[in-house]
């Protein structure tokens, strides 16, 4: 394979005719369904590791890995990746391109064949970090839900749609500020670390990526569950451009128990969610009780 790219000793990278070749072999046709589209350049990937911020002292949650582009460039610098791959047939192949590309650090990959969506519990040694090229279709709630479910994850980095990497990186008071800038908050501080081209994917997708980087912090002060402050979130945001007396009054009981719980938390009742920062819904959930 010619273009495979010098990762050191112990690791070679995929270059493009690598991953065709390799796809080739699974009789692989990638699926928008899945949102299947592969890295193909070296220098991407090895700059994806590079942003993430992962060391030799990281066990990396990879979401996705596909033929192996990503995992091979962590390979390069952490302890260890647990992969989770929802096609069975890449779950299956992972591990002969590792044996093949990466024979000296193989055994330093544990793929775990399931949907993310539904994992609840990951083999030991629990994972430090996530870098992942997630799924578009799929990007936010797996993202949620990983950071929910995984309490040992500190940092990461995760590729996303471009506009997706907009909505999880805005301030409040954004234009794309919503549902999902509000709920990441919530576990970490997301900040923006660049795009990336369609042109280093095959087939390459119909829109830029964007690089999201986080690292993990406490949720803001609270007396109620997570989950009722989530649902005020959703209900502040179901119809964005209602003050939030009128948009939480199907959640309060109506909007003179609404507007005096906001008056409570001290928020405007005729504030919108959108200039709200995650303390102050987390401060509304309370004055509204479980």
């Amino acid at each position: 394979m010619a273009d495979e790219a010098d990762g050191g000793p112990d690791v070679r990278l995929l270059g493009a005719l690598a991953v065709r070749d390799l796809a080739a072999r699974l009789d692989l046709r990638p699926t928008k369904q899945r949102g299947q589209n592969f890295v193909v350049d070296a220098n991407t990937v090895r700059r994806i590791v590079r942003v993430a911020g992962v060391t030799a002292d990281d066990v990396v949650l990879e979401v996705g890995p596909g033929l192996g582009s990503l995992t091979l460039a962590l390979l390069e610098r952490v302890r260890s990746v647990t992969a989770i791959e929802v096609d069975g047939a890449l779950a299956t192949a992972l591990p002969a391109t590792l044996a093949e590309f990466a024979p000296e650090r193989a055994a330093d990959v544990t793929v775990v064949h399931a949907d993310a969506m539904r994992v609840t519990e990951l083999p030991v040694p629990l994972p430090t970090a996530m870098v992942a090229n997630l799924p578009y279709n799929v990007a936010v709630p797996v993202l949620l839900h990983l950071l929910g479910t995984v309490a040992t994850l500190r940092h990461g980095l995760v590729m996303v749609q471009a506009e997706v990497a907009d909505r999880l990186t805005a301030p409040p008071g954004s234009r794309v500020y919503g549902v999902p800038s509000v709920k990441t908050a919530w576990y970490a501080e997301a900040r923006p670390a660049g795009r990336v081209s369609r042109q280093v994917f095959w087939p390459p997708p119909r829109v830029e990526s964007g690089l999201v980087a986080w690292s993990r912090r406490d949720p803001p002060p609270h007396r109620v569950g997570r989950d009722r402050v989530f649902a005020v979130v959703d209900a502040a945001f179901a119809q964005r451009r209602k003050m939030l007396r009128s948009a939480l009054a199907g959640l309060a009981g109506g909007s003179a128990v609404a507007e005096s719980a906001l008056s409570a938390a001290g928020v405007s009742p005729t504030a919108r969610g959108e200039e709200l920062d995650v303390a102050a819904f987390a401060r509304i959930a309370d004055a509204l009780g479980p």
